[in-house]
């Protein structure tokens, strides 16, 4: 049956998320402050910051069935992270006619985790977030998970895949540093595989409250950019530090797993190669 889902933020991951819930037929309302002007057809625009809920109370559909909030802050800084996960997210429940809504899906991150040493880490690790987009993604999730409605985080690991090839580019440039010493585990999944973890996550019958979203295959970073710069014919990165604020850890995605959910990207080294192919 069709059902009416609000995307609240809709970027990239979004219209990726919009279209296959178009393409099965559901009604899909998108909220952004500035709808694209060479958006595809399907998807109903709202205009609306979610850090000024007086640009769009006005505007919410009625009757919605899901709620998936991802949005886009509009500066990584602290004040910009509250503003939409924090207050942004309060402030759209408190707007919305909730009497349908079966379920809201908040689009979380890894980095509410720490250094854990190269470990492995799932959904039953505590959080311990090295930097301040961690820890207010972790005050959301405790506060939704608080209030009398169904919900379900999604924690996404690094995404990449089309449009999102800055790593290449620096690894053209010579610009990229990666810790040779002791390995630094890195964490990915594709962009497509993010959008159809959230789709499955929308439609799963009794989900848990919890989910990791990331590929089969945490890598070394040196092994990973290695591998990249072979694919580009370009020199491996030279010696540096680890990236700050970025513990090393692989992330398990065994739950999702066993949820049905399947992979088309279970290794960032195919899914990479893929790209750069095209």
């Amino acid at each position: 049956m069709a059902e009416r889902i609000l995307l609240a933020g809709c970027g990239d991951l979004g219209h990726r998320v919009a279209q296959r819930l178009l393409a099965r037929g559901d009604e899909v309302f998108a909220l952004r402050r500035q709808p694209p002007a060479d958006a595809p057809a399907g998807i109903r625009w709202l205009r609306g910051d979610l850090a000024r809920p007086s640009t769009y109370a006005d505007g919410l559909p009625a009757g919605l069935d899901r709620l998936v909030y991802l949005p886009a802050p509009a500066a990584r800084e602290a004040a910009a992270y509250r503003a939409v996960f924090g207050d942004g997210l309060r402030d759209l429940l408190a707007a919305l006619d909730r009497s349908r809504l079966a379920r809201v899906l908040f689009v979380s991150s890894s980095a509410v985790y720490g250094e854990h040493g190269g470990q492995w880490v799932d959904e039953a690790t505590p959080p311990a977030p090295l930097g301040f987009n961690g820890a207010v993604l972790r005050e959301a999730e405790c506060w939704l998970a608080g209030q009398p409605l169904r919900s379900v985080a999604l924690r996404l690991a690094g995404l990449y895949g089309p449009g999102r090839l800055q790593l290449a580019e620096r690894l053209r440039a010579g610009t990229v540093r990666v810790p040779r010493a002791a390995p630094h585990w890195a964490n990915r999944i594709h962009v497509d595989d993010a959008a159809a973890a959230i789709v499955h996550l929308l439609d799963l019958a009794d989900p848990a409250p919890l989910y990791l979203g990331v590929d089969d295959t945490p890598l070394p970073l040196d092994v990973l950019y290695d591998h990249l710069a072979g694919l580009l014919g370009v020199a491996p990165p030279a010696d540096g530090p680890a990236p700050a604020n970025v513990g090393s850890k692989r992330l398990s995605n065994a739950r999702l797993r066993a949820s049905g959910f399947a992979f088309r990207w279970p290794d960032a080294r195919a899914g990479y190669a893929a790209l750069l192919g095209a």
